[in-house]
């Protein structure tokens, strides 16, 4: 064949279609070719199968074509395909790449260079290591390859480890390991030595944590040695993310029996045989040294300096903070804290409140450029050490702050209130967005009234950025001018704020200017859909498709009728399941595997919030499906999907080859019910058998799950893998859900510490175990185990260490909480006595506070009350106490509060009466509403809260969608007038959680069009209450609000019926249902690149 495509060969290839008697035009050739292309795309196992029967050299032009090829058309004599287009689609489908990784594997080897290949799996792989990653699939490896291929690959390996499951790095390792065995030159080891020389521990990586114990005790020293001086040691060893301390203890052992040379360091000390500057060379093994004997100051000072990066470790942070704090103790010898603050690196975080508090302000300020750096500070601590440096400071300056770093948050609100308004225009320029975003909504909104004060704020707003934009109220944003949309690119808009600045910017910038900024896409309304012309909607369709979960499932919905409606043959599949369920008709034969891959890569919930509606769209997948999931092809494709598959359909519909690939995805599932994930522990237990015979890399790759399984079971692997079911346990959540796992961690950790700690001091407490420090930060949410008489048994010291911790423990009953707000006062002193971050520092415990026990604390400060209106189990006379206390203590009145003290009282606004809410100031309820909005207060209250937003937005009935966005709950508070008034078209833009606040009997006053108007969103919030109290015709319009069907005028309603048919792929012509013919057609031809 020629190289090249000509016309004269298309020619030819007619006259034998001709000859064949198959009628072909030019047309229908490229239509056919296109359509060809297509399929493939949606037929990964068939695309597999014609790869496969490539012979050497069309395998090598398909691969370069793919892989290689700078053309962005494929030129083929009068035929022109988009081939970068084509391209894109096929990198984007995951089962085409599953086909692509699969077939390198296959015969990439054997028809490319070795490199070629190597460069092409790297590719693939980015896409979805995990899934394609198997431990089966690693067996077809190439087991001889050439150096530079090895390392390339390996290299590949060692960047995609923490996207592979445990079972595949153990599996890689093992693969490295044989190739590397092989490269040795095995004379120079025998029985006693390893075939680990210092470059295979070089290039096995983070794959080095595989290594038996035994092995490492092999290794050369001479090799260890040379390791070590390797210039990217260091960087190797910080990455060892999953070792063990018995693995690091070994390693340590071996290096420091190599005597490591120190002639070439500038710092003599030595100790064995460690130095300063060895320490540094060490990674994360420094996390696990344990050579304290005769250690001195400067030694522990040094090591602490390298274990900042021990936090990265995958478990054991219990030991490393025991570590630390022994550490801690050596490096204070003969020294006073206030001396040596600024050398203990992050250890500082294991300080007690009071070792804190004994600080003088003269420390705190030299140790600054240490302290601000350092994460995982309490809020109690970084209270302490702000007001500390603050009371150096003397004057708060935008450098002052600036210099804080992560103890900006212990700024009080009042403070920030009381700078310059340019410092804080500057803070919020200037500072680090994590720290900006870390500060309350009390501290941001004290920033921000300042400045809306002073009168600058038009020429600050364009400076706010991300999230601290969503602050700014709507009346705010109204007194403002001078918008562009280019300044709305770096802000996080809330969606009130949204529809207001559209409008605004709609009078100025096309459409498109204000769609490319993303947030703003929150802003359009579907009037504004609805309007746009045919050519224009489609071609901005894709800015709406970008930011799809910036989107409400009210305008999604209108986007689908839109592209509907101007053009159905084009409309994309996942848009379908948003129509009424009749529209999923339509889905069927080829637009199967488009349906599913789009809705697998939206969130559910956006596009369905009501559960018929989504059974509708699931009962339809499961058909496109056939009604299995057979193989992995199937679970690429179903993507997020999978994570709402009935239980029934999992049970019996999945195969045992599908599950080994659906584990991953199911352990990203936000929101499995207990039925789901019951199903899913016995396909398990089918897949990997029973716990008792599991690995550690299958316990590791259960993850989650592993709290599915009996007490029995749990016992097994604890008793097993004790390190392993901890660290799972740590993610796990609140007790409701893993009780079994809970329990079954706290008996390991209460089994393996032999020694009972009793205090001496209490009688009561002889015989009875105390909880110790290094117990309670390996329990976390299992601490819940704790009998009462154990909890009044804690040590004081202990109690002081580990409060907060304690304090984030959700399933401590009352008893125990009032054990533990004993224990505060026996540490603390009397209640009078107790500081603002003693009260913060509580957490749940604060609960167990009577109403005259919080009328005793110092509750001055916005930002303690802050922290505890943050607790929602407050009964109405707690709440009334603390507001009680807080208005006492800061000498205020309810008239005399700022916006900043009403967003920080936040929950505690609940325990307000009706003339205390009049009274608020109006310019104060204003710059807050939107955080008032968010609380769940009761009808009377709520009620009260529509009378202020009346005094700020007018009268009900004259309310427009931004507002009812920005007031939330308070719409709650509308009685039946104000809201038979409303206009239907305002429905959708109620909050969701708005819905809930109706009252039923009122909610049934709304009119049937009204309901309908609700949009789906809305409509899936209605309550049982709610419903019960609505007659049929109400009901018929709340089934339509739900199905989404279409509530605007007759003329542009566009019914099912009537329609035509959704395109699907063109057919082939009759010679070409295989698709074998084209893949030759297109590949065989070396084709000039």
């Amino acid at each position: 064949s020629s190289n090249v495509w000509t016309a004269d060969m298309l020619t030819k290839v007619m006259a034998y279609f001709h000859a064949q008697e198959v009628m072909f035009t030019l047309s229908s050739l490229q239509m056919s070719i296109k359509s060809y292309l297509k399929n493939l795309l949606y037929q990964p196992r068939q695309l597999l199968s014609e790869f496969q029967q490539l012979d050497q050299q069309q395998f090598q032009t398909a691969m370069k074509y793919l892989f290689n090829s700078r053309k962005d058309r494929l030129e083929m004599g009068n035929i022109s395909l988009d081939w970068d287009k084509t391209r894109e689609r096929i990198f984007q489908s995951p089962g085409v790449n599953r086909t692509l990784f699969l077939v390198t594997l296959d015969k990439c080897f054997l028809a490319l260079s070795v490199l070629d290949c190597v460069d092409i799996l790297s590719q693939v792989l980015r896409v979805s290591a995990v899934n394609y990653l198997q431990p089966d699939v690693i067996g077809s490896l190439p087991n001889v390859l050439q150096e530079d291929a090895f390392r390339n690959l390996s290299t590949v390996f060692k960047d995609l480890y923490d996207k592979t499951s445990a079972k595949t790095q153990r599996a890689l390792y093992g693969w490295m390991k044989q190739i590397l065995k092989k490269s040795c030159n095995m004379s120079e080891f025998n029985e006693s030595t390893s075939w680990v020389s210092a470059e295979n521990l070089w290039i096995l990586g983070r794959y080095m944590v595989h290594l038996p114990l035994e092995e490492i005790m092999k290794i050369s020293l001479n090799e260890i040695r040379l390791f070590i001086s390797y210039d990217n040691a260091t960087k190797q060893l910080d990455t060892v993310y999953g070792i063990t301390p018995e693995l690091a203890q070994a390693f340590l052992e071996r290096i420091n029996s190599s005597g490591f040379d120190m002639r070439n360091t500038s710092t003599i000390y030595r100790q064995d045989s460690f130095s300063f500057s060895f320490m540094a060379v060490l990674g994360l093994l420094v996390c696990f040294y344990d050579d304290m004997e005769q250690m001195d100051a400067a030694v522990a000072r040094a090591l602490l300096h390298q274990m900042i990066k021990c936090n990265q470790l995958r478990g054991f942070q219990a030991e490393v903070q025991k570590l630390k704090s022994q550490l801690l103790n050596i490096a204070m010898q003969n020294q006073t804290l206030n001396d040596i603050l600024g050398s203990l690196s992050d250890a500082v975080v294991g300080l007690t409140s009071s070792q804190l508090e004994s600080l003088s302000p003269d420390a705190v300020h030299n140790a600054i450029a240490t302290l601000n750096q350092v994460s995982g500070w309490a809020k109690s601590q970084v209270m302490i050490l702000s007001s500390k440096y603050l009371s150096y400071e003397k004057v708060l300056s935008f450098y002052t702050v600036s210099q804080m770093g992560a103890l900006v948050t212990g700024i009080s609100t009042q403070s920030f209130y009381s700078m310059n308004p340019k410092d804080l225009s500057q803070i919020i320029q200037g500072t680090t967005p994590q720290y900006l975003s870390a500060l309350s909504p009390a501290q941001q909104q004290g920033i921000l009234r300042k400045i809306a004060a002073s009168g600058d704020f038009s020429s600050s707003v364009k400076d706010i950025q991300g999230a601290f934009f969503k602050e700014i109220s709507l009346s705010d944003l109204w007194k403002q001018t001078g918008y562009n949309s280019s300044m709305m690119k770096e802000k996080e808009l809330r969606r009130s704020q949204a529809l207001c600045l559209y409008e605004l910017l709609s009078k100025k910038y096309y459409p498109v200017d204000l769609l490319s900024t993303g947030q703003l896409v929150k802003g359009v309304t579907c009037q504004l859909i609805e309007s746009m012309g045919t050519d224009f909607f489609l071609n901005t369709f894709k800015f709406f498709e970008k930011n799809l979960h910036l989107l409400s499932p009210y305008q999604v919905n209108c986007l689908a009728w839109k592209f509907w409606k101007v053009s159905n043959a084009s409309i994309p599949p996942f848009l379908l399941s948003v129509l009424p369920i009749e529209y999923l008709e339509y889905v069927s034969g080829p637009l199967c595997v488009p349906f599913i891959e789009s809705l697998g890569k939206t969130e559910m919930d956006l596009l369905n919030p009501s559960l018929h509606k989504k059974n509708a769209v699931l009962q339809k997948v499961q058909e496109c499906l056939n009604g299995s999931i057979a193989d992995e092809y199937d679970v690429d494709l179903l993507g997020n999907l999978i994570c709402h598959l009935p239980p029934a359909f999992l049970r019996g519909r999945m195969s045992l080859k599908a599950m080994a690939t659906a584990l991953h995805q199911f352990k990203l599932c936000q929101q499995l019910s207990h039925e789901q994930k019951t199903e899913i522990k016995y396909k398990l237990l089918e897949l990997y058998g029973s716990p008792n015979n599991w690995t550690a890399e299958t316990t590791l790759d259960v993850g989650p799950f592993i709290a599915l399984m009996s007490k029995g079971e749990l016992n097994v692997l604890a008793e097993k893998f004790p390190d392993i079911i901890l660290q799972i346990a740590k993610t796990i959540g609140p007790i409701s859900s893993a009780e079994e796992l809970l329990s079954t961690v706290f008996e390991s950790i209460s089994n393996a510490s032999a020694n009972i700690e009793s205090s001496l001091s209490r009688p009561d407490c002889l015989g009875t175990r105390a909880p110790s420090s290094d117990e309670i930060i390996k329990l976390a949410e299992a601490n819940v185990f704790w009998s009462v008489q154990e909890l009044k048994c804690m040590d004081a010291g202990t109690f002081d260490k580990n409060v907060e911790l304690l304090g984030t423990v959700s399933g401590f009953n009352s008893s125990q909480l009032i054990a533990l707000k004993e224990k505060a006062k026996q540490v603390w002193g009397s209640l009078p006595d107790w500081k603002s971050y003693h009260i913060v520092s509580l957490g749940r415990i604060a609960l167990a506070l009577t109403e005259h026990e919080i009328e005793e604390l110092d509750l001055h400060s916005i930002d303690t009350i802050s922290v505890l209106s943050q607790q929602t189990e407050w009964t109405l006379t707690q709440a009334r106490s603390i507001l009680q206390g807080f208005l006492e203590d800061s000498g205020q009145t309810i008239s005399t509060l700022k916006s900043f003290d009403l967003v920080g009282l936040g929950a505690i606004l609940c325990a307000l009466n009706s003339t205390e809410i009049m009274s608020i100031r109006t310019a104060e309820f204003s710059a807050a509403v939107a955080r008032i909005g968010l609380l769940f207060c009761s009808t009377p209250v709520l009620r009260q809260f529509k009378k202020m937003a009346e005094s700020v937005f007018s009268t009900a009935t004259s309310w427009n969608g931004s507002i009812l966005q920005e007031i939330g709950t308070i719409a709650g508070g509308l009685n039946e007038d104000e809201l038979k008034a409303l206009d239907k078209n305002l429905m959708p833009y109620f909050q969701p959680i708005a819905i809930r606040r109706i009252p039923p009997e009122i909610f049934q006053t709304l009119s049937p069009e009204q309901i309908a108007n609700l949009g789906p969103e809305n409509a899936a919030m209605v309550t049982r209450l709610q419903r019960e109290h609505l007659n049929a015709s109400q009901l018929q319009s709340l089934q339509l609000a739900l199905d989404g069907a279409r509530t605007s005028t007759p003329e542009t309603q566009t019914s099912a019926s009537t329609t035509q048919a959704v395109e699907t792929p063109a057919p082939s012509a009759p010679c070409l249902s295989g698709l074998g013919i084209w893949l030759c057609a297109v590949f065989s031809l070396h084709l000039p690149f």
